[in-house]
């Protein structure tokens, strides 16, 4: 899974797998042993769970670089490699 992004302990990973069920354009964060699934759309947990804190960066972060990782999710659905984004700051 490429990372993608880190900043404040926080890895930001992206992963697109031919052929799943949910095709929902999507990150995937670690943060202290947890992790999530974060809609890029509007950034909600579609799965598992950080601590508030650090998901409300996470939310910023992605609320800025909203149109970055959506053309990162198209490179990762046509099998290439996304691009690192810069980290919260």
């Amino acid at each position: 899974m490429p990372t993608i992004s880190m900043f404040y302990g926080i890895l930001v990973a992206m992963l697109f797998e031919a052929g799943e069920r949910h095709n929902l354009p999507r990150i995937h964060v670690r943060y202290a042993g947890q992790k999530a699934s974060i809609a890029i759309d509007d950034g909600r947990v579609l799965a598992g769970s950080i601590p508030p804190k650090q998901l409300k960066m996470v939310q910023a972060w992605i609320e800025i670089h909203k149109d970055e990782l959506f053309a990162d999710w198209e490179l990762a659905i046509a099998g290439e490699q996304p691009y690192p984004i810069a980290p919260l700051q």
